[in-house]
């Protein structure tokens, strides 16, 4: 057996992943195949439990007996009334686990609940890797970022399911608790629990809205909000933030070694700024052949490394469309002062909009506005000083430095 073979355990919150797909998706019934299919192609799965009270779920039991899933029983009590005992269970076992099994390098845990955060946290902390599976239409918010890679079921191969219009960002913590977990396991033909009078969360803005661009100030200009890549889990399908979460995190990766950046450290890179990233979501059957695809873009520039079939990753002498924004930043700075006097770093990101909507500075490997303008800067295409009495950068074209 070779000893870097990765080893895992998978621990399923079985109530939240099979009720979620069945009130999500119109009566879909969970199926843990393509869950162990996926799995399976990272390494062996030593450990395979579902947590649950079973009397709800009979149906399902065969499928997982099928897949060599231990049935970890969590029966009700106290006249019907459900606490997180499942929750404390399978948070208990998985760190005894992490203790007794030290051959294990990966726990997965398939729940789409934050209340397994502290769980994710404190594994990661015990030095095991950490992979989350939920519903994406369900899963909270705050639980996919703080794993080191997390998969929607919906995405997974072999999962049929058209796409969710919106996501529960609180996530499904009241299902499978309470009597409503036993109405909801039981179908649709169980009666409806009664109506608790309650605020409804906010529509998402639909995906193509257009978001306003926030004018940078040279305090936070690195970190504008309306680039943030990191900001919503699984939100790069668009090819534009593709290459961009691609440049930035190139950039930062020879910022930081100095050196060459191989393809497989850039892509453990991208999953730790979104753990939902995976290139088959974006059509590429392997990372290997989103990078050609890139390559073949002028996006990224690929040249043999150390190691067969893992490519060092670079920019192309002539980045793609750089020069252009360049000129871009040049012209228009040169067009506000001669409006009056030199424009500050503030707002500026906007007036460069306004002539290219399309326009953002990471798209290039920058990681941020204020370092774009720099660059600029240091080519000799702008002055850059700091004004004390705007409290801010102000740019002028380089004839009119002084």
């Amino acid at each position: 057996m070779a000893h870097d073979e990765e080893r895992l355990a998978l621990f399923l919150d079985y109530e939240n992943l099979a009720i979620g797909a069945r009130e999500d998706h119109k009566g879909f019934s969970f199926q843990l195949k393509p869950v162990a299919d996926v799995l399976a192609e990272r390494g062996r799965v030593v450990v395979r439990r579902a947590y649950a009270d079973w009397s709800y779920f009979e149906a399902d039991r065969r499928m997982l007996a099928e897949h060599h899933v231990e049935l970890i029983e969590i029966t009700q009590r106290l006249k019907h009334q459900r606490k997180n005992a499942a929750d404390i269970k399978l948070a208990v076992d998985a760190i005894e686990l992490s203790f007794e099994r030290d051959y294990i390098t990966t726990f997965v845990i398939a729940t789409g609940d934050s209340d397994f955060t502290p769980l994710v946290d404190k594994l990661r902390a015990l030095n095991k890797r950490v992979m989350g599976v939920g519903m994406e239409s369900s899963t909270s918010g705050l639980l996919p970022p703080a794993c080191d890679e997390f998969m929607f079921y919906e995405r997974l191969e072999g999962v049929d399911l058209a796409p969710s219009r919106g996501r529960a960002r609180g996530g499904r913590r009241g299902r499978g608790r309470g009597g409503s977990a036993a109405a909801a396991a039981a179908g649709p033909a169980a009666p409806p629990a009664p109506a608790v009078a309650a605020e409804p969360p906010p529509a998402p803005p639909p995906a193509d809205a257009p978001v306003p661009a926030p004018a940078a100030s040279a305090n936070d200009a690195d970190s504008e909000l309306d680039d943030d890549l990191g900001q919503g889990a699984g939100e790069t399908a668009d090819p534009q933030d593709l290459a961009k979460l691609v440049t930035q995190t190139l950039s930062g990766l020879q910022r930081s070694s100095g050196g060459a950046v191989l393809a497989s450290a850039l892509k453990r890179a991208m999953l730790r700024k979104d753990p939902t990233f995976n290139e088959a979501h974006h059509g590429f059957r392997a990372f290997g052949e989103l990078l050609r695809h890139l390559e073949q873009q002028g996006v990224v520039e690929l040249s043999e490394g150390s190691a067969r079939g893992d490519p060092e990753v670079g920019f192309p002498e002539a980045h793609r469309g750089e020069e252009e924004a360049f000129t871009l930043l040049r012209d228009t700075v040169a067009e506000l002062a001669a409006q009056g006097s030199p424009p500050p770093l503030s707002g500026l990101k906007d007036q460069l909009r306004k002539r290219a909507p399309g326009f953002s500075e990471k798209s290039y490997g920058y990681g941020g506005f204020l370092q774009f303008c720099k660059a600029a800067r240091a080519r000799g295409l702008v002055s850059m000083e700091w004004d004390e009495e705007v409290d801010d950068y102000v740019l002028a074209p380089l004839d009119d430095a002084g």
